[in-house]
């Protein structure tokens, strides 16, 4: 009868129910905000390639200037680490060329440590031009 009792006491299971359910709970949060901070950093990256594609598009601007606007964004918003690897062309032929603004950055997987040009956004902008079509 008293070992029947021990079997079926469930007295201080309480604390590790807590404690396996509070572990779990903490990861998947966890889990959740590195996913967000992953998906800004991205939306950070493309929409700075984004600008840098319509500052270089302009017609007194250089390819150049569209890389250096790219930098500046990503650097304010998350930091110069994540604005290495920035380059910028032409394609299309005229009228109708485009600009392309790609940047190769760290997508990050613990906080702002990750794999290192694992992520990769490029933006497309009309080229402005001053001649009439």
């Amino acid at each position: 009868m008293r070992e029947r009792h021990r079997l079926t006491d469930d007295r201080g299971s309480s604390p590790v129910e807590f404690l396996l359910v509070g572990t779990l709970l903490t990861a998947l949060t966890l889990a959740v905000l590195q996913l967000a901070f992953a998906v800004y950093v991205r939306n950070v990256v493309h929409d700075a390639a984004v600008e840098g594609a319509y500052r270089a598009a302009l017609a007194d601007t250089t390819l150049e200037e569209g890389i250096e606007r790219t930098r500046d964004v990503i650097a304010r918003a998350v930091g110069g680490a994540y604005a290495e690897d920035i380059s910028a062309g032409v394609s299309g032929t005229p009228p109708d060329e485009t600009v392309e603004v790609r940047v190769r950055t760290t997508f990050p997987l613990l906080g702002l440590i990750g794999v290192p040009f694992a992520m990769e956004v490029e933006a497309h902008a009309p080229a402005e031009t001053f001649g009439d079509r």
